[in-house]
């Protein structure tokens, strides 16, 4: 993997150098809400020169879970004013097909929930009628118990079954569920309490248009979309800056108030929502 502090003193020679280091310094407000610092992440990647990174990228926010939850504490006990913390029910990599079915995650979730501050708990994998499973449900209710979202990777049915087990709770859908924009659209009429991130997506703008379906989609439901980059391998962490950038060359091509919200209102409306601000 290549030596992120490399790219670090790279990123920081630049900005100092070129005549766009006063631009990027003003860059258009920006919330990420899908950003892991797990431990082969913060190995390469210490709490101080992450954030560097998620500044340089013009963030004002960044929502941030782990693998383990240390990581995530790791950059909040950094910039606690700036990260918004959100606890996953992974241990360590390798749990996504099994932690749903280890009754121990639970014991380990109700710990962290205890000793520490997040506005909600995942981002977690869980796909169809395993949503129903004892483990998931506990989640759910332990997501009820202290007011805060679940983040959820998953398909519509396994959303479906999460909000019929609480029909008051808040998810934040990643990925959108990597569905086609015609069921999105129909999962956000269904549920008033669903956002979507549109992490790892780009099929919604190109060359700094957005899609006429995407489009009519962020029209009609202007807050309930926010942006992401998922950081799901170190690697990814390269991509933070261009990606921001990418987001606001495609946000330019929408009006301006639903711009903003997509850029960050949604996602600090929900994060005060859980942070209760």
């Amino acid at each position: 993997m290549p030596n992120l502090q490399i790219f670090l003193k790279a990123a920081a020679f630049l900005t100092i150098c070129t005549p766009f280091a006063q631009a990027e310094a003003i860059k258009p407000s920006l919330i990420d809400t899908h950003i892991h610092y797990s431990h082969d992440a913060w190995e390469n990647l210490p709490p101080l020169e992450a954030i560097k990174v998620l500044k340089k990228a013009g963030l004002k926010k960044a929502f941030v879970s782990s693998s383990s939850d240390e990581g995530t504490q790791k950059l909040f006990k950094a910039a606690q004013d700036f990260i918004v913390p959100v606890l996953r029910p992974y241990r360590k990599r390798g749990e996504l097909n099994s932690w749903y079915r280890d009754e121990t995650v639970v014991d380990m979730l109700k710990k962290r929930l205890a000793e520490n501050t997040y506005a909600g708990i995942g981002e977690f994998h869980i796909f169809g009628a395993d949503a129903d499973l004892p483990v998931m449900r506990e989640v759910v209710k332990l997501a009820h118990k202290y007011g805060i979202f679940l983040h959820a990777h998953s398909d519509a049915e396994a959303i479906d079954r999460l909000f019929l087990q609480n029909p008051d709770a808040r998810i934040l859908w990643a990925h959108s569920g990597f569905a086609d924009p015609d069921t999105v659209g129909e999962m956000l009429k269904k549920h008033a309490n669903l956002w979507a991130d549109l992490a790892f997506r780009s099929e919604h703008a190109s060359a700094g248009k957005v899609d006429p379906d995407w489009r009519k989609l962020f029209m009609k439901f202007p807050k309930r979309f926010m942006v992401g980059t998922d950081t799901y391998a170190p690697e990814r962490w390269y991509y933070v800056i261009d990606h921001a950038d990418w987001s606001r060359e495609w946000l330019q091509d929408m009006p301006s108030d639903i711009r903003e919200n997509i850029s960050y209102a949604n996602a600090e409306t929900l994060a005060n929502w859980a942070l209760k601000k």
